[in-house]
């Protein structure tokens, strides 16, 4: 009887150890666990905001209006059409009320002063950056994809009005909807007919 009443002790002690014990592993997974989490909510939310300030890039590169809205031009194509780099990108850009002569278009020859009209534009835009500037009353892309923009230079320049105003180009209302600057574009036209700037001097189509 004695001996029994000896062990009684041990196996209490035994029990209370083996408690512990699991208190100890039922925390540490706890806290494993808990880790774990902090650590995946604070990857999601850093992935969160890196998505955020690239959407960001985008938005104020291609609109627009703020000093900062300045995007490197990568190459001119011809008179009215540039490839400009937004966040890290290429995107072709149509500028809005302007046509000029084509040089490119596989489908019609090389029109009346449609190279000289080249050469101006490369000559405004060739290693520059531009502001973008969309018109609400246009759609944002043309049927071929491009951005349809008026574009400025970082010396406030309005290129799209200049090429007009110079007869470098005919002002031009694309899907017939009338846009911001077309009363403007279309006086320009006539001051340059008028006075015989450009193509209205030697193009007589």
């Amino acid at each position: 009887m004695v001996e029994k009443g000896a062990r009684q002790p041990l196996k209490a002690s035994s029990g209370r150890m083996t408690a512990t014990n699991n208190v100890k592993k039922i925390f540490a997974t706890t806290l494993v666990l808990t880790v774990l989490g902090v650590f995946l909510l604070l990857q999601n939310q850093n992935a969160t905001e890196k998505k955020t300030r690239q959407t960001a890039m985008v938005v104020a590169s291609v609109a627009t209006s703020t000093p900062s809205g300045f995007v490197p031009v990568v190459r001119v194509i011809d008179g009215d059409t540039i490839v400009v780099s937004i966040a890290d990108a290429d995107e072709i850009v149509r500028f809005l009320g302007v046509d000029t002569p084509e040089v490119v278009d596989p489908r019609k020859p090389v029109q009346c002063f449609g190279k000289e009209a080249s050469v101006e534009t490369k000559s405004l835009l060739d290693d520059q950056s531009v502001r973008l500037v969309a018109d609400p009353t246009q759609a944002n892309r043309d049927k071929y994809g491009r951005l349809l923009r008026y574009v400025y230079l970082p010396d406030g320049t309005f290129v799209d009005e200049l090429l007009v105003r110079l007869g470098f180009a005919r002002e031009y209302t694309y899907e017939n909807k009338p846009y911001k600057f077309q009363t403007e574009f279309r006086a320009d036209q006539a001051s340059a007919q008028a006075t015989g700037l450009g193509l209205w001097s030697v193009c007589h189509s």
